[in-house]
């Protein structure tokens, strides 16, 4: 079998895969899948100990994050109505997510990925908005975030409707994946001195995350065969997403969420791979 034969083999398994998780789902089928999976709310908002998510605080925030321009903790995203979102209207959530904006008009600081949560699909976010409906309460109160930056006046204009991304297309639908959905470069690329992510040098790595963990640094996911994934093969790549484990046999740390991602399925990480097969090696 030649090598054109089997490619083509392959972008059809991909769109069968895709094609079968198109089937139909309701909103909060499809937040649980998402919330639990690629987009991996509580890796942020579910307070983590050395051995993991602290049991029965799903989603009630606290976790800090530590980067010289910010001391920021994560929010109680629970229906909670006194510490958490539970009198928020699906408006001000989706306000929140997509534009940073609380009910009070104050912008809320990074680390949320504004920047990649404004091309969420307007299904897909009122699907995230109904799963976090359906979480038990928490009462839990988090300390107010410092930001030794400025922030902006806004983080851009109002969001329209944002369309559906086909899950027909392997690439494109990777490329929404590690970014509105996933926010994979959020981690994996390096910060200005100001705050912002030096897309020039998206996907580069060497962020450092501090926790219970220790301090990990972010890899460089670019296809530089010496330093990024050029040399990893494809199932390389989906056992490190998924497992947390290198080609060598070593252990990915956290914050990299590998507990959650193992939940996505064959057509989603394939098409994640084929997105990441597109980047460009940057040493």
């Amino acid at each position: 079998m030649n090598g054109l034969v089997r490619r083509g083999i392959a972008v059809a398994v991909v769109l069968l895969c895709l094609g079968g998780a198109a089937r139909a789902e309701t909103p909060l089928e499809r937040g649980r899948a998402l919330v639990n999976g690629i987009v991996a709310c509580g890796n942020c908002h579910t307070p983590q100990g050395p051995g993991g998510p602290v049991a029965g605080m799903e989603m009630a925030g606290g976790t800090p994050f530590v980067e010289e321009p910010f001391t920021a903790y994560a929010s109680n995203i629970t229906p909670d109505p006194e510490t958490g979102i539970g009198r928020w209207t699906d408006a001000q959530l989706i306000a929140a997510i997509r534009e940073g904006k609380r009910p009070d008009g104050s912008l809320i600081g990074p680390p949320m990925p504004f920047g990649f949560y404004r091309g969420l699909s307007d299904g897909d976010l009122r699907a995230i908005v109904a799963y976090l409906r359906s979480l038990p309460p928490v009462r839990h109160s988090v300390p107010k975030s410092e930001y030794r930056m400025a922030l902006p006046a806004a983080y851009g204009p109002p969001v329209g409707a944002v369309a559906e991304v086909p899950r027909t297309d392997p690439v494109a639908y990777g490329a929404y994946m590690a970014g509105p959905l996933g926010h994979c470069m959020e981690c994996h690329t390096p910060m200005l001195p100001d705050g912002r992510l030096d897309m020039t040098r998206a996907g580069v790595g060497g962020r450092a995350f501090v926790g219970p963990w220790g301090t990990a640094l972010s890899r460089n996911i670019t296809q530089d065969k010496e330093h990024g994934l050029g040399a990893w093969t494809d199932a390389q790549i989906r056992t490190a997403i998924t497992e947390g484990v290198r080609p060598d046999g070593s252990r990915l740390s956290p914050p990299m969420a590998y507990h959650y991602y193992r939940s996505m399925d064959d057509g989603e990480l394939g098409a994640l791979v084929a997105y990441l097969r597109t980047l460009p090696p940057t040493r």
